[in-house]
This record gives C-alpha cells, sequence and structure tokens, in this order.
C-alpha cells in the first residue's frame, strides 16, 4: 500500500480523536497530525534553540512521524478495533433508539428528539465508512481489476467520511445551541432527551479534548524522545523491515574523538570513525557538526560504536538497529538497505 493510500483513509473511533458515538471529526486534519507537527517544528526553526535542532534531525523525526502514522492506520483497521469500533457505535445507537422511544409523551421546547435521530445516523453513517474501508484492505488481490474497485471504494469511503464529518460538526453545534436555549423547562420538562443530549456532547467534548492532548504528547515524544518511540515499536510491532542478519552485515564503526594536536591539524574535526573488524580498517573524519546521531541527538562520544548504511548516513547502532528491525529504510533519506538499486531513487540529503 502506498504512503498517500493510508494518508487518506478514513480511520476508525478510537485512534482518530473524534467524536464519542462516531469517532470522525477532523480536529484540524488528524490523517497528516503527526507529519505536520514534526515539519511545523522545522520551519519554526528561527529561535536560537530551534536551530541547534540541524535539517537532518528533523527529516529523521518527519520520517518516524510518517512511520507512526503508517501503524496506527495498520492497527485501526486490525479486526478486533474494527469489532469494538462497531460495538461502541451500535451501543450508541441502541441508547438513542431506546430514549427516543421512551421520551414519547415528552414534548421539548427544542427539537432535541431530532437532534438524537440525527447523532444516530451519523454512527450508522460511521460504520459504514469503516465497513467498506475494511472490506478494501481485506480483499487484496493482485488485479488490475482490483486495483480500480479499491481505489473506486477507497475514494467513495473517504468522500462519505468527510461529509459525515463536516455535518456532526455542524449537528454538534446545533445540539449545544438547542439544549442551551432550552434552559430549565427543557431540564423539567423533557428529562431523558435533555440529560441524553448533555451524555452525547459531553462524550464528544471529552474525546476531541482527549484526542487532542495525546496528539500533543505524541508529536513532543517524536521531537524530543525519538528513542523511546523506536524502543516501544520495536519491542510491540512484527518484524517488517530487515532481519538481524541484515542489519548485522552492515559496516559498524568505533568512534574516536581526537587530541588537542589532532584539532589543530584537522581543524574543525569533531572525531574519526574507524572499521570494527578488518584487518585493514577504514577510517572517516567527521566534520564537529556531523559527529552527532540524528536519532537521539546525542554527540558521539569516545568508543562509541556506530553504524554506516550503504547510503553514507551513520547513527549510534544502538539507535538504528531498532529502526531498521522495523523500518529497512535509512531514518534521513528513506534508502532501502535491502536493495541497493533503490538509492539511485532515494533523496540524498
Amino acid at each position: 500500500m502506498t504512503r498517500e493510500t493510508r494518508e487518506n483513509d478514513a480511520r476508525p473511533l478510537l485512534l482518530t480523536g473524534g467524536g464519542g458515538g462516531r469517532g470522525d471529526h477532523s480536529l484540524g486534519g488528524r490523517r497528516q497530525g503527526l507529519r505536520e507537527a514534526a515539519r511545523l517544528l522545522r520551519h519554526a526553526s528561527s529561535g536560537r534553540r530551534m536551530r541547534m535542532m540541524r535539517e537532518p534531525s528533523m527529516l529523521v523525526r518527519e520520517s518516524a512521524a510518517e512511520q507512526l502514522e503508517e501503524r496506527q492506520s495498520d492497527w485501526a483497521y486490525s479486526k478486533p478495533v474494527v469489532v469494538l469500533d462497531f460495538v461502541w457505535n451500535l451501543a450508541f445507537v441502541a441508547v438513542a433508539t431506546s430514549v427516543v422511544v421512551l421520551s414519547s409523551h415528552e414534548k421539548p421546547n427544542t427539537p432535541l428528539r431530532v437532534w438524537i435521530v440525527g447523532y444516530g445516523l451519523q454512527c450508522v453513517m460511521h460504520m459504514v465508512c469503516v465497513c467498506v474501508e475494511y472490506r478494501r484492505r481485506s480483499n487484496r488481490i493482485p488485479s488490475s481489476s482490483q486495483y480500480l474497485e479499491s481505489g473506486s471504494s477507497k475514494r467513495f469511503a473517504k468522500h462519505l467520511e468527510s461529509a459525515n464529518t463536516m455535518f456532526s460538526f455542524i449537528w454538534w453545534i446545533i445540539g449545544f445551541y438547542w439544549v442551551s436555549s432550552g434552559g430549565q423547562d427543557l431540564a423539567q420538562g423533557s428529562p431523558q432527551l435533555y440529560w441524553l443530549s448533555i451524555v452525547f456532547l459531553g462524550i464528544d467534548v471529552f474525546f476531541v479534548v482527549f484526542c487532542v492532548a495525546l496528539a500533543c504528547v505524541i508529536g513532543i515524544a517524536v521531537c524530543c524522545c525519538l528513542p523511546c518511540i523506536i524502543a516501544v515499536l520495536y519491542a510491540v510491532a512484527e518484524q517488517e523491515g530487515a532481519s538481524k542478519e541484515d542489519i548485522g552485515q552492515l559496516t559498524k564503526f568505533k568512534f574516536r574523538k581526537l587530541g588537542e594536536s589532532e584539532k589543530q591539524a584537522q581543524g574543525d574535526s569533531g572525531g574519526v570513525m574507524t572499521e570494527c573488524g578488518t584487518d585493514s580498517p577504514l577510517e572517516h573524519t567527521l566534520p564537529r557538526a556531523d559527529a552527532e546521531c540524528c536519532i537521539c541527538l546525542s554527540v558521539y562520544e569516545d568508543e562509541t560504536e556506530l553504524r554506516e548504511l550503504p547510503c553514507g548516513h551513520h547513527f549510534h547502532c544502538s539507535c538504528v538497529d531498532k529502526w531498521l528491525y522495523i523500518n529497512a529504510t535509512c531514518p534521513l533519506c528513506k534508502y532501502n538497505i535491502l536493495k541497493d538499486s533503490n538509492y539511485e531513487d532515494g533523496e540524498e540529503v
């Protein structure tokens, strides 16, 4: 599946940060939230502290944000999550239907009954969107007719979910206005409709606040504590990148800082990388600005083990090995270490 396909997918309840019953609010473009947060931080580099986080480091964090979104999309459409999403929305539909029937004797001064019915219809519409996308992902047959059908169903689900998202936002505002304008007369004369509307509105607000806060925490973690994110993905994710044997075949170096006399001779040099495990080791002199790991943002220390990828970029072994196990591409230039020919198409930094 291409990255563009993943970005445009409609996503179920638990990972999208939507309303309590639907999970379909946009939250300011949630589909590109992590990547856009990383790019925003990159462009906001006019301050002194942001200038310290150089361009390569920000590119690594953008790659990590994209990887997180791909993992999120895959997990969001796993069978257990989709089933839970259906159960959650069906519960809202059942509660809304029961209250509307049981409150037939209530005469609210605002059309709350209409609003609750509309809320339930949005839940049903969300389940239709999730079902279409789940079936499209499950039926992956490599044929031209399947690709055409998959593209058509993806566009249908996308447009349907976008329309439902826009309608749900407007519908929430209308419901809030009707509840507020009804006042105490509404609470006393139609208590069932009134309190159910309050509960639906409140759950929507709670989920929006929770998901915005979660997105902020993840964004900060990607920018400031990327090794922790990689370690978590490494611990919970199945291998989808390079094997440990493939990673072990990559060249390993040991870093050595220069002495005072060597610094004067070398000029602005941060140290020397010496190849490990060979009789005639290669040596690379690193400029001071390049003598740090773009993943953990730590300066290379004496005797630190480094891993150099075929594209020429180098990182701490402990940082990049976990990344390659999850994704067999360089986190900086996206060169695939398993296919040398891919480097011609890679974006060199």
